[in-house]
């Protein structure tokens, strides 16, 4: 689409220079976004999947409400968190929490496919719709309790998160590939964003990254 096609194509150009300017200087170290990154938050049309109320704000660096209680991250923290999943083109991403679906958008844009899982039922309906209206046929998504993962999809080359839980779901550790990575923020009152990487002998090393703020993983029954 040309900028007069796409009014909002302007304000998604400076949101990505803003992110890659935080990125460089910001509370996470001095990064390089990936170009894959980069290419696809200035693809992917953030005010698709925001409120209409809210779409005078969907390309300002900040997190939005999304009803259900729930928000849509800031953009710097998808950029942050999908770059440091390290995927690739030939990649199997699980992803718990699609909230709005834009981080799921963000991921189907690099890898080759996206599972996400969505614990509230009306959420995770219109984000699915979002999707497919847009063209995101490498989705595949569900509504169920995502600290149990997607068993019967797995093992993932790549694990995300966009919910906080007090500890690491054992189920997530055991679907990811080993040498695959998770990006996922942990705590209650004091949150980290944390990447662990899944060792070839099973175990895993944990790094912290930077402090974040995310609503709690919300967990089913049982």
């Amino acid at each position: 689409m040309t900028v007069t096609e796409e009014p909002y194509a302007d304000a998604r150009h400076w949101m990505v220079d803003e992110v890659v300017a935080l990125a460089r200087s910001g509370p996470a170290g001095h990064r390089e976004l990936a170009p894959s990154v980069l290419m696809a938050m200035r693809k992917v049309p953030r005010h698709e999947f925001i409120p209409p109320i809210q779409r005078y704000a969907a390309y300002r660096n900040q997190p939005l409400s999304i009803g259900a209680g729930q928000t849509i991250s800031q953009p710097y923290i998808v950029a942050l968190m999908t770059d440091l999943l390290e995927i690739g083109p030939d990649d199997r991403v699980l992803e718990i929490g699609t909230g709005s679906g834009y981080q799921t958008a963000m991921l189907a844009e690099i890898a080759r496919e996206v599972y996400t899982v969505e614990i509230i039922e009306s959420l995770g309906e219109q984000a699915k719709a979002t999707l497919d209206r847009l063209g995101y046929h490498n989705v595949h998504a569900r509504i169920d309790d995502g600290s149990r993962g997607w068993p019967d999809a797995a093992p993932f080359d790549a694990v995300i998160v966009t919910a906080a839980p007090a500890h690491i779901p054992a189920a997530l550790i055991e679907q990811l590939k080993p040498q695959g990575r998770m990006a996922i923020p942990v705590g209650t009152h004091d949150q980290a964003l944390m990447v662990v990487t899944k060792n070839t002998d099973g175990t895993t090393l944990s790094e912290e990254i930077v402090p974040v703020r995310f609503v709690p993983l919300t967990r089913g029954p049982g």
